[in-house]
């Protein structure tokens, strides 16, 4: 059968049903949200006169988690108004109401017992052939449909979301033991397509796929740490970016994520893995004892193996727990030669040769923790899965790693990742022999633009599924280089359409980028049909080389200067204007020149999480590459619309003064800088490029025609001038802002408001162009902007004066 689904019920809202339900919104799917009834009134209702027949104190539970999450940062949901699609109600009144559900989700509290109950109760309410799943992180999923009807069970699974829901995109599937097979296609098609997710269809054991491996991964480096006499900071800068983990490495994320929690699930493993060849490295370190005794839980208790706190002078400071003493103290540094010797080394994958050779503590750190998790993560086929791959998803998806174990041990290399397992006294599984026996001597490859994996039970390399919706620009990156700078890679994407992809540091635009964007649209329009620009680092672009434009305003080269802002400018104006469609497909934070250059293409592909913004205040200048100019274009497209047009520009001015950064796509809308009617959003960001690439490919076959240029921007003069100028006057007057924030406004405003005509004239963009262009290089003479520069440069955060 065909399924859709246009309407869930979410049973439980508390921080994980909550964001269930909020991702749901997000998607544009209606959503039920239930809650048990309170048994008594707090003081509040009391005070009111409420009963507890009230239906708002009925409600309150429910209505309470809501907009907690609502209120949460990061924020559960893509844009405010999507919690419309939301409606609360209680288990009592509003239970019949799941039968008009296409998807009932429960996530209420890990207790079996509770579970059942619910089920029991939903199910008289429940109208067949509806999917009915738990989000359980751990109970087996055989105990809860036990008693139930065949057609329950049949549509009823596990479905394990990671919290927070909006941002990890592991989704867990475990089959029941009458779970029908249509059922785990659909949620597993439906989880990549809708929900944005890494699918993966895992066994019924205890803690699934990603709980199992993360869980031993920090158990293992809680024993480790005593091991090797290493510090909380020590094992954090360890096991931080260098190695493509999150920012909150090890023991700032079991903080944030509550040690009670992963306490819970490794005694949930210790409890029901009696056969686990590594059983005793779940049993509890005694610091982690003393810690849970003294409900030192992490941010839930405000301390845990780091404490917030104020000195004498009111200071913030963070602490961290010296686990010898079991005291705070102040926080240490931790520098390894080994890390200094991966700085040049842009590739975490290129990183990790490098530093399982180091000779000192962080070699001898990384050839342990991984030697322990290879050899852990074989014995693990065929218990949890059969399929290696599925390991190395749950952790990328689950718990943020760049790279899952496979990938990393590939990257070591097979036969050194055996003698790392090898000096920790572990064997690894003996398919890993018979694997190598078979003259395979890596886990993955790549053929023909596709991954393949060695699959143990047919002893061959089979295709990775479910790769034909993607363009894994790694795979196709060699085979379909078109051209190469230091800057970019051209690759073919087939059909015509040709991809420039960013190579440079953090994906800044210099003038290697440029000439690369140039050179991408000077091969389409000979002999393709479309361009997409778009990568896969972890963020499009931070805009543009900061450095090289510090360096020409310190020597005071400013004609060279000039000419590398207009060949930034005209570059822009290419994107737009040339004879082959232009599709942007940004990601991640798309800040200052990766903006303007979105706002230029033809039309914008932007993952939903994209976070998009004119930043360049923060460094003391005005945008330069096209975006005050497009601004102003923009506002007075909007003046057609009859809107009052002096409050129109001024909305714009205020969203490049303010450096305002969306939150998400949807809200790039709000800001002016994402169109509607021209630019999309896509939720699952693998399906990114290929779907640019079809839009690309879609436009051209419609009979693209390249736009002309405009000459018919309205400007307001004078008239916006003055009223802009009296405001800045004002907020520097009110202590808002400084002199010269108050100057670069000011450029600003010269620059949106057409220069100082006497009356709204039509003017065509390369006016607006240069005069953005001269206020650039205005400001790049001046002193505080330089030092704003030199700040952004050594500490990558904003000066504000």
């Amino acid at each position: 059968m065909r399924r859709h689904i246009n309407k869930v019920a979410v049973i439980g809202s508390g921080i994980m049903g909550s964001g269930i339900a909020c991702h749901f919104a997000n998607i544009g799917v209606e959503v039920l949200l239930l809650d048990i009834v309170p048994r008594e009134l707090n003081d509040k209702e009391k005070a009111k006169g409420l009963t507890l027949n009230d239906k708002v104190v009925r409600n309150r539970l429910v209505n309470d988690s809501l907009a907690a999450a609502l209120k949460s940062k990061p924020s559960p949901i893509y844009h405010q108004k999507f919690a419309d699609r939301i409606v609360t109600g209680n288990l009592e009144d509003d239970i019949a109401k799941v039968a008009k559900v296409d998807w009932i989700i429960e996530v209420v509290v890990e207790r079996l017992d509770i579970k059942k109950q619910v089920f029991e109760n939903l199910e008289k309410h429940r109208t067949p052939g509806t999917l009915i799943t738990s989000n359980t992180s751990g109970i087996p999923i055989k105990f809860m449909s036990e008693g139930r009807s065949d057609d329950f069970q049949k549509h009823f699974c596990g479905t394990h979301f990671f919290n927070p829901a909006r941002y990890l995109k592991l989704f867990e599937i475990i089959p029941g033991p009458k779970t029908s097979q249509e059922v785990l296609d659909f949620l597993n098609g439906y989880g990549e397509k809708f929900l944005g997710k890494t699918s993966v269809v895992a066994k019924d054991t205890p803690a699934f796929i990603g709980n199992r491996i993360g869980i031993f991964s920090i158990q293992s480096l809680f024993h480790a740490v005593k091991d090797l006499g290493m510090t909380v900071e020590e094992v954090d800068k360890l096991t931080g970016p260098v190695i493509g983990r999150p920012k909150s490495a090890t023991f700032r994320t079991v903080d944030v994520v509550g040690l009670d929690t992963l306490v819970h699930v490794a005694n949930g493993i210790s409890e029901n893995c009696k056969d686990d060849e590594r059983h005793e490295l779940f049993a509890l370190p005694d610091f982690i004892s003393t810690m849970m005794d003294n409900k030192w839980l992490g941010s839930k208790t405000e301390q845990g193996f780091y404490k917030k706190t104020k000195d004498d002078k009111g200071q913030t400071e963070i602490l961290t727990l010296d686990l010898d003493t079991m005291d705070y103290r102040s926080k240490k540094s931790a520098k390894f030669a080994t890390l200094e010797l991966t700085k040049t080394i842009d590739k975490v994958i290129d990183r990790f040769a490098v530093l399982t050779d180091g000779k000192d503590k962080a070699g001898e750190f990384y050839r342990k923790s991984f030697g322990q998790l290879f050899a852990y993560v074989s014995h693990r086929i065929p218990e949890i899965t059969d399929e290696l791959y599925k390991i190395d998803d749950a952790m990328k998806a689950g718990f943020g790693w760049e790279h899952g174990p496979f990938q990393i041990w590939d990257a070591v290399g097979l036969e050194k990742g055996l003698e790392f397992i090898k000096a920790e006294g572990q064997e690894a599984a003996a398919w890993v022999a018979e694997m190598q026996a078979a003259g395979n001597d890596s886990f993955y490859t790549v053929k023909d633009g596709a991954t393949y994996f060695y699959d143990i039970p047919k002893k061959s390399m089979e295709k990775v599924p479910g790769q034909d919706a993607f363009i894994i620009l790694d795979n196709i990156r060699k085979s379909n280089e078109v051209f190469k700078n230091s800057g970019v890679v051209i690759e073919d994407l087939g059909d015509g359409i040709l991809n420039v992809e960013f190579q440079s540091k953090m994906n800044t635009i210099g003038g290697d980028v440029l000439a690369g964007l140039n050179k991408g649209i000077d091969l389409a329009e000979k002999d393709f049909q479309g361009l997409v620009v778009g990568n896969q680092g972890a963020n499009f672009s931070v805009g543009a080389n900061i450095g090289m434009i510090f360096m020409m305003a310190v020597e005071q080269e400013y004609d060279e200067l000039n000419m590398a802002i207009k060949m930034f400018q005209d570059t822009m104006m290419r994107m737009r204007y040339s004879s082959i469609p232009t599709i942007s497909a940004p990601h991640g934070m798309t800040l200052g020149g990766g903006c303007e250059l979105s706002m230029h293409a033809d039309k914008v592909v932007a993952a939903a999480e994209t976070y998009i913004g004119l930043v360049e205040f923060g460094v003391g200048v005005i945008p330069g590459g096209g975006g005050s100019k497009e601004f102003a274009l923009r506002a007075q497209d909007t003046f057609r619309k009859g809107d009052v047009e002096l409050n129109v520009l001024q909305e714009y001015f205020l969203t490049i003064g303010m450096a305002k950064v969306s939150t998400s796509a949807y809200e790039a809308y709000d800001l002016g800088i994402l169109q509607h009617g021209k630019d999309i959003v896509v939720v699952n960001k693998d399906r990114q490029i290929a779907t640019a690439k079809a839009h690309a490919k879609l436009m051209a076959e419609a009979g693209y025609t390249k736009p002309p240029k405009r000459k018919d921007v309205k400007v307001l003069g004078k008239q916006a001038l003055g009223m802009f100028l009296v405001g800045t006057d004002a907020m520097e007057a009110s202590h808002y802002i400084s002199e010269h924030d108050k100057k670069i406004a000011n450029k600003l405003a010269y620059v949106m408001a057409g220069g100082d005509l006497s009356e709204p004239t039509l003017v065509s963009e390369q006016y607006l162009l240069d005069l953005e262009r001269e206020a650039f290089l205005s400001l790049c003479t001046e002193k505080k902007t330089l030092e704003r520069i030199q700040h952004m440069l050594k500490t990558g955060k904003p000066l504000r004066n």
